[in-house]
């Protein structure tokens, strides 16, 4: 029989969110508004109709605070939802900190990442509004196999492009959304007037995340019977993902009396550090914590750190809305990173105002350091992080080691890395 001092339980668990969380009801500053492409004047609800569904545009442009959860979505939220928070002592251990380091873990869900979260929202609305087919990109293939998922759901057909690096060094992902009942092309594609017109221009090109928009946006205006779900950067997939925040600031609460002195999340394109770390602005804000919110980015895609914060497209092609956001400008091509949910050239409007705001502090971790922390964060806590949540992990890592006392830290495990082996495979094989 167990004698052990310290059998805490290592998850804590609450109540499934009914509504999502709106941080632009109370930040000080409105985020400032989409721009038409053609008259630079905000955009409408006539404008964006084309691409998304109405319940979407009216959450694009909601002021209200909080927004509710339609019980078909709750019903389906409640398969894995509400995420386990979970103190993580064996990897606390292995990194030799005093510290109390939590993650909150999102590959639980269907597909093994948070992307789950707005995808099931998306393809509710547009099954509301009629819409048999939704036309998406995606980086790393979470939001791709995510959004197939929500489609079947609903009865939707889903056309995913892929960034080609991804398309090539990922095959899995591509597995997952057909088994879903989703189609997947390679990015930059022949079947798009952008995708030719790159190709045309470099065809070598290992594709982009805008790149791959581009085509999702245009096959979509030319098809009468489709509409776009876009994976991050709006607000309306923000509001989706907050349901993480506001489960993790409940259980925090539930084993930290005062709340979290840091939130690391990583951030790509920033509907996952956004949904994380906006309740957590929501407490900072009302007086109940003061948290470090830390954007952990790639240092071959730095928006925050390296990029400007003005109006920019979010695709190569230029179909989309101007978008006030940090940016490397619409044209950059990152090196073909493993992380590719995280190869993205701007950044969340709504991010990039808190960062902008103060809430919000970015830093930038190379690819060795983050898949290093990866490695031990497997060997210690057995769960494999996304490439992604890695970037997180090493900011995290290297934040509590210059810590002069111990502190109560919170990370976005957005998702799970079983489907990325090969990704961290080359990592090991370098070091060897």
């Amino acid at each position: 029989m167990s004698t052990s001092a310290d059998l805490s339980p290592d998850i804590t668990t609450v109540a499934v969110p009914t509504h999502w969380y709106n941080l632009a009801a109370d930040l000080p500053e409105p985020i400032p508004p989409h721009l038409h492409p053609g008259t630079g004047e905000p955009v409408g609800p006539d404008d964006l109709a084309p691409l998304f569904p109405s319940g979407l545009i009216a959450q694009e442009v909601t002021t209200e605070r909080y927004v509710e959860i339609p019980e078909p979505v709750r019903e389906i939220y409640a398969r894995w939802r509400p995420s386990p928070l979970i103190r993580l002592k064996a990897f606390e251990k292995a990194i030799g900190t005093t510290s109390r380091i939590y993650a909150k873990y999102e590959g639980v869900s269907p597909v093994g990442s948070h992307k789950t979260n707005s995808a099931v929202a998306q393809a509710y609305y547009n099954h509301l509004d009629g819409v048999t087919k939704l036309t998406t990109e995606t980086g790393a293939g979470q939001w791709g196999s995510a959004l197939a998922f929500a489609g079947a759901q609903f009865g939707i057909d889903v056309e995913v492009w892929q960034v080609r690096a991804s398309y090539e060094s990922k095959p899995y992902r591509g597995y997952l959304i057909r088994t879903y009942g989703g189609t997947i092309h390679s990015s930059p594609s022949t079947l798009t007037e952008a995708g030719r017109k790159i190709l045309a221009e470099t065809p070598d090109t290992t594709g982009s995340l805008g790149m791959a928009v581009s085509e999702a946006v245009e096959a979509a205006v030319v098809d009468p019977e489709a509409r776009y779900a876009l994976g991050s950067v709006l607000n309306h997939v923000v509001l989706h993902q907050t349901v993480i925040g506001q489960e993790a600031v409940e259980q925090l609460a539930l084993v930290e009396d005062g709340g979290a002195d840091a939130v690391f999340g990583c951030a790509g394109g920033g509907s996952n550090l956004a949904g994380l770390a906006f309740p957590f602005i929501r407490e900072k804000i009302e007086g109940r914590s003061d948290p470090l919110i830390v954007a952990a980015e790639p240092t071959a895609c730095p928006s925050i750190t390296k990029g400007e914060y003005r109006y920019d497209h979010g695709d190569v092609a230029g179909l989309t809305p101007l978008l006030k956001m940090h940016t490397l400008g619409k044209d950059f091509v990152p090196d073909p990173i493993h992380a590719g949910g995280l190869r993205y050239h701007g950044m969340s409007p709504a991010l990039s105002h808190t960062v902008e705001l103060g809430y919000v502090q970015g830093t930038a971790i190379d690819q060795d350091t983050a898949f290093a922390a990866g490695v031990t964060f497997a060997r210690s806590q057995g769960i494999v992080p996304a490439p992604e949540s890695t970037h997180a992990i090493a900011a995290a890592m290297q934040w509590v080691a210059e810590a002069d006392e111990p502190k109560v830290v919170v990370i976005g495990l957005s998702g799970h890395g079983q489907l990325d082996l090969p990704a961290y495979a080359e990592y090991l094989e370098r070091q060897q």
